[in-house]
């Protein structure tokens, strides 16, 4: 599971018919200090994320283990929206 912060959405009008349905969100990729670290990854929203919302996601075949995603060309998905974590009995970040 990795940390990252929705950046946008995407939209497609042509895709497998096992997407049909599904909600695209743009994730950037955070670290632990809450910075961007400039990367980027497409996932499947399984939560009801939202633009700004700070999130969990898993990739690769961890990706299809939700009940949204199961058995689902998906490579990526958001399974989380973080509301507090901490490192070293430091909060770094709070909704």
């Amino acid at each position: 599971m990795q940390l990252g912060r929705v950046a946008g959405t995407l939209v497609s009008s042509e895709k497998d018919p096992l997407m049909e349905g599904m909600k695209f969100l743009v994730v950037a990729t955070i670290d632990t200090d809450n910075a961007d670290s400039g990367s980027y990854v497409v996932a499947v929203d399984a939560v009801g994320a939202g633009v700004g919302e700070v999130v969990m996601y898993a990739s690769g075949s961890s990706a299809r283990q939700t009940t949204v995603t199961k058995d689902r060309p998906c490579d990526a998905v958001i399974m989380a929206i973080v509301d507090t974590w901490e490192v070293d009995g430091e909060t770094r970040y709070t909704k």
